[in-house]
């Protein structure tokens, strides 16, 4: 039996965080329901930040109380601090995904914390999610590297990755949040956090702004992960970071899974379709996926 890839989609979340047009909630909702008909089973679908920050992410509730249920889908959502936690919780998110930060630059520009102060108030919050009876991960973002002080400390992601797993978190991402990771790095980074916190699955999040993304996730992959992020069409990056681009495409991950012999559930086709929906019809700008472009192979030209 070939080996299971698990593809945690991000196109609705972190994908539309950061993207120059706004869509309506009813576009969101049909991109989610796009999502799930190319098989997905498990995306971020929310965030619950203040919406003068992240405009693009203001009818989150909304999105929550609408969104297909009953579908075998889970709906992340996305917490920086106890207001957002108690939000995701009142919304009836399936996960709640907190965020840790590895890097004093970058955390007090996006959550005004250092990572010491982002671990102490998992500490303090976990306890909702958990009294909720809600699956609790943490994603250690800039864990790669931080866009105003440069290289990232691997023993502070070892401590931050130990601290999550003490207060409860079942998974842990590491965010290349400005995507400058080597397949060197990732490798390096995943044992260091698999020997800080032995039980936690781990879960990777890159970006490719220099186009090291797909060499990136096979270096995770080989390494024994099995939990991927990506997003359709490679959409995205974030408000806070410089010159972050997109996130990592789902189709060119898939593709590059299903050539290895791997299995992910997706539909690859369905999900080309998808990103060429948000090429021509949702976002009306050119997305940076690959295989939009050149389709499957073997295979026609999608």
């Amino acid at each position: 039996m070939s080996r299971q890839i698990e593809i945690v989609e991000v196109g609705p979340r972190d994908g539309l965080q950061n993207d120059p047009v706004l869509l309506p909630t009813e576009v969101k909702l049909e991109f989610i329901d796009r999502l799930i008909g190319a098989g997905v089973t498990r995306m971020e679908a929310a965030s619950f930040v203040h919406p003068k920050l992240v405009p693009a992410m203001a009818d989150s509730d909304e999105i929550m109380a609408r969104v297909p249920r009953g579908k075998s889908v889970k709906y992340i959502g996305l917490a920086l601090n106890e207001r957002g936690m108690r939000r995701a919780i009142e919304c009836e998110c399936d996960e709640i995904n907190f965020v840790m930060v590895a890097s004093q630059g970058f955390g007090k520009r996006n959550q005004n914390a250092t990572p010491e102060e982002t671990a102490d108030l998992l500490d303090r919050i976990a306890i909702l999610a958990h009294d909720a009876q809600i699956p609790l991960s943490a994603t250690i973002s800039v864990a790669f590297g931080d866009p105003f002080d440069g290289e990232v400390d691997i023993a502070v992601v070892a401590e931050l990755a130990r601290r999550a797993e003490a207060a409860g978190a079942v998974e842990i991402a590491l965010g290349d949040t400005i995507g400058v990771a080597s397949p060197w790095d990732v490798r390096a980074r995943i044992e260091a956090v698999r020997e800080a916190a032995p039980r936690s699955r781990l879960r990777l999040h890159f970006h490719n702004t220099r186009n090291t993304a797909l060499a990136n996730v096979y270096a995770a992959v080989e390494a024994g992960v099995d939990v991927i992020d990506a997003s359709a069409g490679g959409i995205g990056g974030c408000p806070f970071a410089p010159r972050a681009t997109g996130n990592v495409a789902t189709e060119d991950v898939v593709y590059m899974l299903h050539r290895g012999g791997y299995e992910t559930g997706i539909d690859l086709d369905k999900m080309i379709e998808t990103a060429q929906w948000l090429e021509t019809d949702a976002l009306k700008h050119n997305i940076e996926s690959m295989l939009s472009k050149a389709g499957p192979f073997p295979g026609r030209l999608a």
